[in-house]
């Protein structure tokens, strides 16, 4: 039976949804897939499956879909390490990793990644691909000043770097102000090494390389939910 993407994303949620324990610390990311898991997170608490929950949330527009669905939140000052972190992706490679923010929240979603002991990402098949680059732009969060000279940065990298803008023209801002960018670099051969080099620019402030940090990958497909355990590097 042929699924919409729709619906591979909200079974896939679903299952991941099913790691989730009375107690943990929870990380909630950021995204239409995300989505899926907050209502299933919240069905379960509204029956009283799911108690003492302290969920963090990686963007504003998360925390604000948590609240209106009565999902308990917590400050990540307090909480600062995660039993378990639901979020999705736009890539995913063989080696489950990933390309993030699409959605703008990449430097919150990394950090809650990191602070995380399990992280799970949600996808539907479409999402896979052979290397990270080929279907999606890379996404960048970089300080508002000194923008252009970091354009012929990413260019000497072999990126073509577009400034995320609106309807009126004007550059689309993450949660703390900055400016968000896609850069374009095609198929990337070497993950770790653009990594680097991107983590050592100044005004740089995270990148979408998400990169031995997922545990579990949910892909939902035609067939149903595949569910991939991941050694974590470190």
């Amino acid at each position: 039976m042929t699924r919409t993407v729709a619906i591979q994303k909200q079974e896939a949620a679903e299952a991941a949804v099913a790691l989730v324990r009375s107690g943990m610390a929870l990380g909630l990311g950021h995204g239409s897939t995300v989505q899926f898991a907050l209502e299933a997170l919240a069905a379960k608490i509204n029956s009283g499956e799911l108690i003492d929950l302290i969920c963090i949330p990686a963007s504003k527009a998360s925390e604000a879909a948590a609240k209106k669905l009565g999902i308990p939140l917590g400050n990540f000052e307090e909480h600062t390490r995660l039993e378990l972190t639901i979020d999705g992706a736009d890539e995913v490679d063989p080696e489950f990793n990933l390309i993030k923010g699409g959605g703008g929240a990449l430097l919150r979603e990394k950090m809650l990644a990191q602070a995380s002991e399990r992280v799970v990402i949600i996808v539907d098949a479409g999402k896979l691909s052979p290397k990270l680059g080929s279907q999606f732009a890379l996404p960048v969060e970089a300080l508002p000043f000194g923008w252009r000279g970091q354009v012929d940065f990413l260019a000497t990298l072999g990126g073509e770097a577009r400034l995320r803008t609106g309807s009126d023209g004007k550059p689309v801002l993450s949660d703390q102000g900055n400016y968000l960018s896609d850069c374009y670099f095609g198929p990337i051969e070497d993950l770790a090494d653009l990594a680097r080099q991107l983590e050592a620019r100044a005004g740089l402030l995270e990148h979408g390389l998400f990169l031995g940090l997922a545990t579990d990958v949910f892909v939902g497909g035609d067939d149903g939910v595949e569910h991939h355990r991941v050694a974590r590097a470190g």
